[in-house]
């Protein structure tokens, strides 16, 4: 987080008003003069919500008696909040707003509910009616189940399906098509720095129990699965541990 602009460091001699009273007299400090480059949306720490920002760039000046006499050179680039005012470094545009987040986690379900059912479960009514749910609730509501069967009959026509289907982060995979698995990795993986570890799992989850849903795992859904984690960053026994934990108390 870049440290608020510095205020002026001003030096006094002692002096008296009209009154007779002690007062001090200003005559030099360190000045920043802003200068605004550019302007958007953003997610600010300090209000926690989206806000409105201004990309700011400064110079320090050596102001003497209140007069700008010396530019001090710049003084680097901020963003300021347009309602708090607080600044911050540039680093705080890499954080998503609310709204781009909810679309990438929405991304991100849709994109895993489709690789489990290409793995396996496209045919089973109940499986399509889990995943449907699931994008649903990440906010899909608009998503039919004519446009998820249309999906996968487009993803089933794919020439990149098996064999020789291959995940990103490792190499060679079974069960899911080299199209959907490279979705896989760009759906999570920008998404996975902005999720706690307990959301990371939930995603996890919402798959196993899609694959569940028509019955016990099948080797293809397993390998699907595993790509799944590997995307969210997820330990391999961790993704081991929460595939056992749905398969014994599925959703």
């Amino acid at each position: 987080m870049h440290r608020p602009s510095r205020a002026p460091v001003p030096r006094y001699v002692p002096g008296r008003d009209g009154g007779g009273r002690n007062v001090g007299l200003c005559i030099w400090g360190v000045r920043i003069a802003w200068h605004t480059e550019g302007d958007g949306e953003f997610f600010c720490p300090g209000c926690g919500g989206d806000r409105n920002y201004r990309l700011r760039t400064g110079k320090s000046r050596l102001v003497v008696l209140g007069v700008p006499v010396l530019s001090r050179g710049p003084a680097g680039a901020v963003i300021e909040c347009g309602v708090c005012e607080r600044r911050f470094g540039p680093e705080a545009l890499d954080e998503p707003t609310s709204s781009r987040f909810s679309a990438m986690l929405r991304d991100a379900v849709h994109t895993v509910a489709l690789a489990v059912l290409t793995a396996g479960g496209a045919g089973s009514r109940h499986a399509r009616e889990t995943a449907l749910e699931a994008v649903h609730d990440a906010g899909f509501s608009d998503c039919t189940e004519a446009q998820l069967v249309g999906l996968l009959a487009a993803l089933a026509a794919d020439e990149g399906r098996l064999p020789g289907a291959y995940d990103p982060l490792s190499g060679p995979l079974d069960g899911c098509g080299t199209w959907l698995s490279v979705e896989l990795h760009e759906a999570l993986a920008p998404l996975t720095r902005h999720l706690a570890p307990q959301g990371r799992e939930r995603l996890l989850l919402q798959g196993a129990w899609i694959a569940l849903a028509d019955g016990p795992y099948l080797p293809a859904e397993r390998e699907a699965l595993a790509a799944v984690g590997r995307s969210l960053m997820l330990p391999a026994e961790d993704t081991e541990r929460l595939l056992e934990a749905a398969a014994r108390t599925p959703s």
